[in-house]
């Protein structure tokens, strides 16, 4: 569904207190404080809490597995194309949205999730699975791609290396001698980083080529 602008707020200021509290630790309360408007007003846009943050799953997951789905129907693209184009697409969306990013890594690891985000979580990656089966497909089908591939563990690969990259950035600046650099300067360093490495990995497994001259 479309969202107003007073609605896309309220949702922008509960992805900000979910990634800084934790979903269970965020009352409506809270939210109706930081975003300066009635605990009345949330009931009226969203009716609960859990609905509040399937709104959020909703908005930040569409324009992403859009893009995914367009890359499908580009048949200007080659299938390599359309994978390194899904790479960064994945690298700007994790690495652009960290307060969602940090949702979905502090509820991945909770202890005491609630139902509601167990599905969304589910549902969500499942549909990310699916459109990089969709796209690796195709290529095999056009003879670019070798046919043994694990696209779960190359989904694994993709989400958990950037996952990584995010989640030790202190780290990262220390050992690349990298503490001067502003916030955006370090993103825009990490995205280029992670697109090359990446792609990289990507090329060696699907590659049908590079695969068939190893086993040779």
């Amino acid at each position: 569904m479309e969202y107003n602008n007073k609605q896309l707020q309220i949702i922008g200021v509960a992805e900000k207190l979910f990634a800084e509290k934790g979903f269970s630790g965020t009352s409506i309360r809270d939210i109706s404080q930081e975003a300066d408007i009635n605990v009345s007003m949330i009931s009226y846009y969203f009716g609960s809490k859990e609905k509040l943050i399937e709104a959020l799953f909703e908005t930040r997951s569409r324009d992403f597995l859009n893009r995914l789905e367009s890359l499908l129907l580009d048949l200007d693209l080659s299938p390599v194309q359309k994978v390194n184009l899904m790479i960064d697409g994945v690298v700007d969306r994790l690495i652009e949205k960290q307060c969602f990013h940090n949702i979905v890594v502090r509820e991945q690891l909770s202890g005491n999730r609630t139902p509601v985000i167990s599905e969304l979580l589910l549902t969500m990656k499942t549909k990310h699975l699916r459109a990089m089966e969709s796209i690796i497909q195709e290529g095999q089908q056009l003879g670019v791609f070798t046919k043994n591939v694990d696209v779960l563990m190359l989904s694994t690969t993709l989400f958990g290396t950037i996952n990584q990259a995010i989640s030790t950035q202190r780290f990262y600046r220390k050992i690349h001698e990298l503490e001067d650099l502003t916030q955006q300067e370090l993103d825009k360093h990490l995205k280029q980083k992670l697109s090359t490495s990446l792609k990289k990995i990507f090329r060696a497994v699907l590659d049908l080529e590079l695969n068939e001259a190893v086993a040779s």
